[in-house]
């Protein structure tokens, strides 16, 4: 599969991954031939990138780091979730929520399971799902990256299942917030961004008092939107002052949001993503936690077009764990002129760089 621009294909090119709306149901089925009107289905929901079959990449594949049912699961029980939660509001602790806290956690073991047992390197996580409500695949998407970093960091099972908890609950105060701010399609005036940002101190002061989870979890929340510099919110903190849980949390938190599908903004790639985190790593994000996010995420994922430094093109073909950087490529043009596709192993080839993507069908 090739991974393309959804702006730059024609009728007539076939999909390669299922498209699914966010209750898990498929909305275009893979290997259909898509249509004008299907194309522009998927550019009103604000779909960027698509993977296409086009002979040359039938062989490469996307792995995602947790199964679909696992995630389909995920997406239902947060959902359910931060319903009962918004329904329970500030009154006193239900059987209600304690029971939902209770599948909560099994969902976020079983992640971390899935995760540990998966040697691959994140694929993209946001170019198969039409949402309208983004809070739910965002929380999983960032719980997913939180616990890769986690891993990548060494951490133990009490504190990734912690670091887990607080990634899928960090958004929970946005439950609380007028949904016509929260789901604005144009940019949001200062009085409306002052109304976005008390999420942080809804949330904390909910999970704080509402469930038996650890305290730490309700400071995910209350912290994921500091910086090191305190230019963050609420409370504008600094450096030693955050919890490294909100540390890890808000590199999650800024990847997923910048190379997510919004119907008012087109996703960028994860290596635009990365340099993003990189350009804030001295001031805004832990750069220890970053570079931990570098080694587990792939940089360039598998089907992405790309032109090397030494001229040649090629497309993406496999991953190089803890190198994501450095990925195999499947080169199909020299010198301007196609040639019999052969690869090479940036790991091994080091005199030879990615310097640019191409997104055309």
């Amino acid at each position: 599969m090739r991974l393309v621009s959804t702006k730059s294909i024609q009728p007539g090119t076939t999909l390669a991954q299922t498209i699914y709306n966010d209750n898990g149901q498929v909305l275009i089925q893979k290997d259909l031939n898509l249509t004008e009107r299907a194309i522009r289905r998927l550019l009103n929901q604000g779909i960027t990138y698509i993977y296409i079959k086009d002979g040359l990449t039938d062989d490469i594949h996307i792995e995602s780091p947790i199964s679909e049912e696992l995630r389909m699961e995920a997406s239902n029980t947060i959902k359910e979730t931060f319903s009962e939660m918004k329904q329970e509001g500030f009154m006193n602790n239900s059987h209600i929520l304690n029971k939902q806290e209770r599948k909560l956690t099994d969902i976020i073991k079983q992640i971390m399971d899935e995760m540990q047992n998966n040697s691959d390197t994140i694929s993209f996580l946001a170019d198969i799902f039409v949402t309208d409500d983004y809070i739910f695949q965002h929380s999983i998407n960032v719980t997913i990256y939180s616990i890769a970093i986690g891993i990548e960091l060494g951490l133990s099972e009490k504190e990734l299942s912690e670091i887990g908890a607080g990634a899928m609950l960090h958004d929970i105060g946005k439950v609380f917030i007028d949904q016509d701010i929260l789901q604005k399609p144009e940019a949001l005036n200062d009085e409306e961004f002052q109304v976005i940002k008390e999420h942080t101190q809804l949330g904390f002061n909910f999970l704080r008092k509402k469930l038996d989870l650890p305290l730490l979890v309700a400071h995910c929340a209350f912290q994921h939107h500091e910086r090191l510099d305190g230019s963050g919110y609420p409370r504008g903190i600094k450096g030693n002052q955050m919890h490294k849980y909100a540390k890890l949390i808000s590199v999650a938190d800024v990847f997923d949001a910048v190379t997510s599908n919004r119907v008012y903004r087109d996703a960028k790639l994860p290596h635009e993503g990365l340099e993003v985190l990189y350009a804030g790593a001295t001031n805004l994000f832990d750069k220890e936690m970053v570079e931990a996010f570098k080694k587990s995420v792939a940089v360039y994922p598998n089907g992405l077009t790309v032109k090397l430094s030494d001229g040649r093109n090629g497309i993406v073909s496999k991953q190089n764990k803890n190198l994501c950087d450095r990925p195999i490529i499947r080169v199909f043009k020299e010198n301007c002129k196609e040639v019999e596709p052969y690869e090479i192993d940036l790991a091994s080839t080091l005199n030879v760089t990615i310097t640019s993507c191409n997104l055309e069908s």
